[in-house]
């Protein structure tokens, strides 16, 4: 049962969960002689980094905005990786990273002086050109793929300004799914390695997910450290860090039947609230709820689409089958909504934004932010 404390709708962060990611991945990454960062383009709600800075250090920022919060709330510089950098902000950018990745040689050489005059230690992002991502548009490992460098186009030998590389070709994947990338990346860059100080295996490493295997994790990073001794190695997992952390709690306004299907219009946009669920397509667990396609029939009875509030014709789930007919008034709650939602949301159309709460670990609920017609507003001129 969702606590009638909590408003709708409203996106709720359970720290007991957090945590237990958090020390799964502290532990892991202790285990392997890895360093795990946060990525701020799965996970950036800064309310509750005081609980992540007790377990991890560092996170990677994709923007400016980004390396701005994590100065201010993770209070560290960020491993910065951008797919360009303007040079009206590059000066900033160093100044607030440790480690800038640079998408292209050009943009290196464009950059390096002022990375330099901040210390900043510089690596290259290249592109293996393997993934085991299974959605194209989540893919960064094809060959034409605008993100990272295709390494057979690399110098003989790096420019000296060169400390480290980085690689991401993953989305959910699992540790046996890394070791095929490794061998790819060995293949592609294997003697630019032995002179690196550092390497970043990016993301899409599910490492809290129930069936992840830690013992191979583990043993794969220990044997290519000791392969490559000169290596640090950087993990930046965008889910992992908030995987089944928390939910979407959610109110039916309204049911409609329309050509033999019946949908419940709720009190939030898959479009503007949860855009995974349509690019992805990730459909989430709802508790009391079973996705209809996972079922050999669509029952007749208590099947329902969901709808969005939003008037995109196409902003809505298909079937879920609940165990009693739905009443407009009714609370749904979407599991797993945490990670690659608040990052992605817009207020299309003027839709009332989520609330984001938390219920601490002793089970009390609390509101960490309300949203209002002025962030709509302020979004425009």
């Amino acid at each position: 049962m969702i606590s009638n404390d909590i408003p709708t709708p409203c996106f709720v962060i359970e720290e007991s969960r957090l945590r237990s990611n958090l020390s799964r991945i502290k532990t892991l990454g202790e285990s392997a002689g890895v360093e795990f960062i946060l990525a701020f383009k799965g996970f950036s709600t800064w309310g509750v980094f005081d609980i992540v800075r007790e377990y991890i250090s560092g996170a990677t920022a994709s923007s400016l905005h980004e390396a701005m919060l994590c100065s201010e709330y993770m209070k560290t510089k960020s491993h910065t990786y951008c797919v360009a950098i303007a040079d009206d902000e590059i000066d900033a950018i160093a100044s607030l990273s440790s480690h800038i990745t640079f998408n292209s040689l050009a943009q290196l050489n464009r950059h390096k002086a002022t990375a330099g005059k901040h210390s900043c230690s510089m690596g290259l992002r290249i592109n293996p050109q393997f993934s085991k991502a299974k959605v194209a548009l989540y893919n960064p490992g094809s060959p034409t793929s605008r993100l990272g460098i295709d390494p057979t186009t690399l110098p003989a030998q790096l420019p000296i300004e060169v400390e480290g590389m980085h690689f991401h070709v993953l989305c959910e994947n699992n540790s046996y799914d890394l070791e095929e990338v490794l061998h790819h990346v060995e293949a592609k860059v294997g003697q630019h390695l032995v002179n690196l100080k550092w390497l970043n295996i990016g993301g899409g490493h599910l490492v809290t997910h129930e069936g992840y295997d830690s013992n191979h994790f583990v043993k794969l990073l220990k044997n290519f450290k000791a392969k490559y001794p000169n290596l640090h190695i950087i993990v930046e997992p965008g889910s992992a860090h908030a995987w089944q952390a928390g939910f979407l709690k959610t109110t039916i306004l309204d049911i409609v039947c329309t050509g033999g299907a019946t949908t419940a219009n709720l009190d939030i946009s898959f479009t503007a609230h949860l855009p995974d669920c349509l690019e992805m397509p990730y459909k989430p667990t709802i508790e009391g709820a079973h996705d209809a396609m996972l079922l050999d029939s669509i029952p007749s009875q208590n099947s329902y689409r969901l709808g969005g509030t939003s008037c995109l014709a196409g902003d809505y789930l298909t079937e879920y089958v609940f165990a009693k007919p739905l009443q407009v008034g009714d609370t749904l709650k979407l599991e797993d909504m945490i990670h690659y939602t608040m990052v992605k949301t817009s207020t299309f159309n003027g839709v009332k934004h989520p609330a984001i709460g938390l219920i601490d670990k002793i089970g009390n609920f609390k509101i960490i932010r309300t949203f209002g017609y002025d962030d709509f507003k302020n979004k425009l001129s």
